[in-house]
């Protein structure tokens, strides 16, 4: 397949997790608390009609400590309350993006694996790696149970591996993993690579227990990455129950929104590039994905200049300035209509961008997201790079070509 004479690999497709994934997937002892899909659309629903503050606060099932249970919330209750708070709008609450005519024959055929590889013909995309929807949110609370955390994470691998199967050439796996503990999460790393053969784990950039990525708790992970020849990315989605840049505007999802995805992404590269990771795991590489590209220059050139007069780092701490480590090692997701990625190119070269559909997501440009893309006055060598070789490197699919 090919679109305009370019093969394309999508670093970031999502599918559409099913409302009983959870219930079905998740071992029987946390069967009562499995997390249910439709509770997140809520969530997410309530968040785009800025009445997160107002309604949410009534409905957070509490435990015995009387602090929010994460694992749930009461449909009806939410349903009858946001039925109320919309004042005649229509009942059917689900993301904004599946209310969308573009998306309604997927969402009434429910989603199926399909409906997935139709959109990937409509979009000209050869391969692509999977990311959820839901599952962007089924662990991006503080305080669950790192052992509930960890068995949210394999009973939705364990999904998205059989969901995979049909299309096993083309369809590949970005694992969850819980940050809750990292010894869990490199165990599900190791199964997740070598049983059900996925390409990479993700994580949320929100830091959970305080803990900042540089932090040497992590050490063993970025280690079982190095070794398994994957790499981490780092993927956002607003309504974390987690510090998220934004927040700071409450209801406000026009700003919240605005913030969290490209800020989130900047905070991830200081982390990795400032914050030594990268030095110390010279052959980790890291995807910051769905936050845009265009910030790229300015981050790295104010890092850099940071470096250079050694304010709060020396050079004996981070020997080489932030921006060597992302050229070398990460690789940021371009949006299809993000005409400044022309300024990104002229600044650090074609190798360090992939791109992304971002089906079925509401600022997806689906059905012309490819076509917009190419519109962007590119070379043929970045286009080329940006929809196949950069993927075909990050990804360490046979065949790619070494930097």
């Amino acid at each position: 397949m090919a679109k305009a004479g370019y093969k394309v690999f999508d670093s970031d497709m999502h599918c559409v997790e099913p409302t009983n994934l959870w219930e079905r997937y998740i071992e029987p002892r946390y069967r009562e608390r499995a997390p249910h899909s439709s509770d997140f659309a809520f969530r997410n629903a309530l968040v785009y009609m800025e009445l997160e503050q107002r309604i949410m606060p009534w409905f957070e099932p509490k435990g015995p400590d009387g602090r929010p249970l994460p694992s749930t919330l009461p449909s009806p209750q939410v349903r009858a309350a946001v039925r109320q708070a919309m004042e005649g709008q229509p009942e059917a609450l689900v993301l904004e993006s599946f209310q969308q005519a573009r998306f309604a024959d997927f969402s009434r055929r429910g989603w199926s694996v399909e409906t997935q590889l139709e959109a990937m013909e409509v979009e000209g995309v050869d391969l692509t790696v999977i990311f959820p929807t839901s599952g962007l949110l089924a662990l991006a609370v503080d305080d669950l149970e790192p052992a509930f955390a960890s068995a949210v994470a394999r009973a939705y691998n364990n999904w998205l591996s059989d969901y995979m199967k049909r299309a096993p050439r083309r369809l590949f796996g970005a694992a969850m993993v819980s940050p809750h503990s990292v010894e869990e999460a490199v165990r599900e790393t190791r199964r997740a690579v070598k049983e059900l053969g996925f390409r990479a784990i993700f994580l949320r950039p929100n830091p959970v227990h305080g803990r900042q990525w540089y932090d040497s708790a992590y050490t063993p992970l970025w280690e079982t990455c190095t070794e398994l020849g994957i790499p981490v990315v780092f993927h956002e989605g607003v309504g974390a129950h987690l510090p998220q840049a934004g927040n700071r505007f409450g209801g406000n999802i026009f700003l919240r929104h605005v913030a969290c995805h490209p800020m989130e992404m900047m905070y991830a590269a200081m982390a990795f590039c400032g914050g030594g990771v990268l030095a110390r795991h010279p052959a980790l590489k890291v995807g910051l994905f769905e936050g845009n590209a265009s910030w790229v220059p300015w981050l790295l050139h104010r890092m850099d200049e940071h470096w250079e007069i050694q304010l709060g780092v020396t050079h004996q701490q981070l020997p080489e300035p932030p921006s060597h480590y992302f050229r070398r090692q990460c690789v940021v997701s371009v949006e299809a209509d993000e005409d400044f990625v022309e300024h990104v190119v002229e600044y650090m070269g074609e190798d360090n961008i992939v791109f992304s559909t971002d089906w079925p997501h509401p600022d997806s440009r689906y059905p012309r997201a490819t076509e917009r893309f190419l519109e962007i006055p590119l070379s043929e060598s970045a286009k080329r790079k940006i929809l196949w070789e950069n993927c075909l490197w990050f990804y360490n699919f046979e065949g790619a070509g070494s930097r």
